[in-house]
């Protein structure tokens, strides 16, 4: 029997057009689980990302920290109701050129693997609409019903590649004819592994990388899809 081929995403800012982190920790915010002054915290990252004045990364980095520091003691039942409204609210704000390769892809019996640093408990509401076959995401522990504010698994989900080939040897998976579609460096360890790499409206860091290495490089602007190779 041939072991089924494997598609690859990164979620945010692949597939969905921001991020579930921000998404879901500003709804914590507004809904008063988490302390509004956090927002302080990023909000001039934001700002500065918004002006063209200071990169993605330091504003997605804030976000990291502010929502890390605040998760402990976070009834993940209210969590998971938050997450709920996100998705239902903005599951639609997704890309067309990633949303019709999904859909390509899965009619062709392609093992849907989602693959994103954002918290696997909204992870699994938004991939789930999608069809993933399996997600994998930043895993905060939960005691008593509530989180603890320790991360599990870190080095491990952190890494790529590593999840990609963990996946593989546990559902038997192929790497041949495989695809994978990322935005930014951290997901070029799985890009080098897939033989379709496809770099989608990426930062600065994954573009050269791209073209050192010849990968397809696909840009979705407005009602407009541009490739490059």
């Amino acid at each position: 029997m041939k072991s089924q081929k494997v598609a690859i995403f990164d979620i945010d800012g692949t597939i969905f057009r921001s991020s579930l982190l921000i998404q879901v920790t500003d709804g914590l915010v507004e809904k008063g689980i988490m302390p509004k002054k956090i927002k302080h915290k990023y909000e001039l990252a934001h700002k500065q990302w918004l002006d063209r004045e200071g990169p993605y990364e330091d504003y997605i980095d804030a976000v990291i920290k502010a929502f890390v520091k605040n998760i402990k003691g976070v009834s993940q039942k209210e969590f998971l109701k938050v997450a709920e409204q996100v998705v239902s609210k903005q599951h639609h704000r997704i890309y067309r050129y990633t949303r019709d390769l999904v859909k390509d892809l899965k009619k062709k019996k392609y093992f849907m693997l989602a693959i994103s640093h954002s918290p696997k408990d909204i992870l699994d509401e938004f991939c789930e609409e999608l069809g993933f076959d399996k997600v994998y995401g930043q895993i905060y522990e939960v005691q008593n019903n509530k989180y603890s504010g320790k991360t599990l698994y870190r080095n491990l989900i952190l890494e790529k590649s590593k999840i990609l080939q963990r996946a593989i040897e546990k559902e038997g998976l192929s790497l041949r004819g495989s695809i994978g579609v990322g935005d930014t460096e951290s997901d070029s360890s799985f890009l080098r592994k897939v033989d379709n790499p496809i770099c989608f409206n990426p930062n600065q860091e994954l573009y050269k990388i791209a073209q050192r290495n010849k990968w397809q490089i696909v840009v979705e602007r407005k009602n407009v899809i541009y490739k490059i190779k």
